[in-house]
C-alpha cells in the first residue's frame, strides 16, 4: 500500500497541523461546497457552522453571487483541526482565540504553541485519570468473571 501525503501551501498566518489532511470529497479548483454538503461531510449542524463563523471559530467563508455560503477543502481541514481542540475539551473561547492567532499571523506562533501545549497538558492529566479508572473496571470485572465461576455453597 502506497501513502501519498499531501503538502498544503504555506501562506502567512496559516496553521498547518502535521499529519496530511484527509481526502477531500473534490479536488481543489472544485471545492465549492453548501453548507448541507458540508454538515453532512462534518457531522456538524448547519446552526453549528453558522454559529462558528458568528463567533470567529470558523475563518470567513466565501459566499456566491446569491448568498449562499461556498466552503472550500481548506475550510473542512479547519474544521477537521476544530474538532480535534473539541476533544481535547478546550473551551471555545480558546478555540476562538486560537483561530483569532492564526488570523493576525505568524508573529502569534509562540502563543499558539503555548495554548496547544496547555491543552496537552489537560489531555495527557484526562488520560491518566482514565486509566486509573479502567483499572478499577478491570479489577471488577475481573472479579466479577471469577465470582460467576466460583461454585455456589449451599450452607
Amino acid at each position: 500500500m502506497t501513502v501519498i501525503e499531501s503538502t498544503p501551501v504555506r501562506t502567512p498566518g496559516s496553521d498547518i497541523c502535521s499529519t496530511a489532511p484527509p481526502a477531500h470529497p473534490r479536488p481543489d479548483g472544485q471545492d465549492r461546497y453548501t453548507i448541507s454538503e458540508v454538515s453532512a461531510w462534518t457531522g456538524l449542524t448547519a446552526y453549528t457552522l453558522r454559529w462558528y463563523e458568528r463567533i470567529g471559530l470558523m475563518p470567513h467563508v466565501d459566499r456566491s453571487h446569491t448568498g449562499q455560503r461556498r466552503f472550500t477543502n481548506r475550510d473542512l481541514d479547519w474544521l477537521a483541526f476544530v474538532g480535534k481542540l473539541r476533544l481535547t475539551g478546550m473551551p471555545v473561547a480558546d478555540m476562538v482565540r486560537y483561530a483569532e492567532l492564526v488570523r493576525e499571523g505568524e508573529h502569534t506562533f509562540e502563543e499558539r504553541r503555548e495554548l496547544l501545549e496547555r491543552t496537552r497538558r489537560d489531555v495527557r492529566s484526562r488520560i491518566a485519570e482514565l486509566q486509573d479508572t479502567l483499572a478499577v473496571l478491570d479489577y471488577k470485572i475481573d472479579f466479577y468473571s471469577g465470582a460467576r465461576r466460583a461454585p455456589e455453597r449451599t450452607t
